[in-house]
C-alpha cells in the first residue's frame, strides 16, 4: 500500500509527482464522483503515464486518501484552535468557519470524497484523525475521567456526519451558521459526557 501522506518524501521529484497526482485527482473530482474517475484520466491530468502512477500509489483510493490528508489536518486543527479552556457556545473557533467557507467553495470535490453518511476516503480519514486528536486532548486534560473513548467517537462521528449531510444537501446552512451549530453540539457532547461520568 502506498503511503497515506507523501509531502515529506526525501526525493523532491517524488514529492512533485505525487503533488501533481493529488492535484489531478482533485480536479477530476470537480467534474465527476470519485467512483467514475479513472487512473488513466488522473495520470493524464498529472502529465505522467499509468506506470508512473502505480509507482506511487496502489490504486485511486490510496491517492484519494493522500489527497484528503491536508484538508483533514486543517479540519482537526480548526476544531482545536484554542488555548486553555474552549470558547463558549456563541464563539466557535474562527478557523472552523473559514474552513467551511473553503469547503463550500469546492463542494463538488469534497462531496465526491466524502460520501453520504460520512464514508469515503475523506470521511474515513477525518473520523479516524479527529477521534484520535479528541482522545489525546481528553487524556491530557482529564486523565482520570472514564469513557473518553466513547466521547472521542461521538465527536468524530458528529462532525464527520454533519459535514457529509451538509455537502450532500441534507441540511441547509451558511458556513457561519453551520460552524456555530456544530460547535454548540460538540460542546454539548462534552458536557453530557461529564455529567454522565459524574464529573463536575
Amino acid at each position: 500500500m502506498g503511503p497515506a501522506v507523501t509531502d515529506g518524501s526525501a526525493d523532491p521529484r517524488t514529492a512533485r509527482t505525487r503533488a501533481r497526482l493529488r492535484a489531478a485527482l482533485l480536479a477530476a473530482c470537480e467534474e465527476r464522483p470519485l467512483d467514475r474517475v479513472g487512473v488513466a484520466q488522473v495520470a493524464r491530468g498529472a502529465g505522467v503515464g499509468r506506470a508512473t502512477f502505480y509507482l506511487h500509489y496502489d490504486d485511486l483510493r490510496a491517492l484519494a486518501v493522500d489527497a484528503c490528508a491536508e484538508i483533514v489536518t486543517r479540519a482537526v486543527d480548526a476544531l482545536h484552535a484554542w488555548d486553555g479552556a474552549p470558547p463558549g457556545p456563541d464563539a466557535p473557533p474562527a478557523p472552523l468557519g473559514a474552513l467551511l467557507v473553503e469547503i463550500e467553495a469546492r463542494a463538488p470535490v469534497y462531496r465526491s470524497l466524502l460520501s453520504e453518511g460520512g464514508g469515503g476516503p475523506l470521511g474515513e480519514l477525518l473520523h479516524a484523525r479527529l477521534r484520535q486528536r479528541s482522545l489525546d486532548e481528553l487524556r491530557a486534560r482529564r486523565p482520570a475521567d472514564p469513557g473518553q473513548d466513547l466521547t472521542a467517537s461521538a465527536v468524530a462521528a458528529l462532525f464527520t456526519g454533519v459535514l457529509a449531510d451538509w455537502l450532500h444537501g441534507r441540511t441547509s446552512a451558511t458556513p457561519a451558521l453551520l460552524a456555530a451549530r456544530i460547535w454548540r453540539m460538540l460542546l454539548a457532547v462534552h458536557a453530557t459526557a461529564r455529567l454522565t461520568d459524574g464529573t463536575p
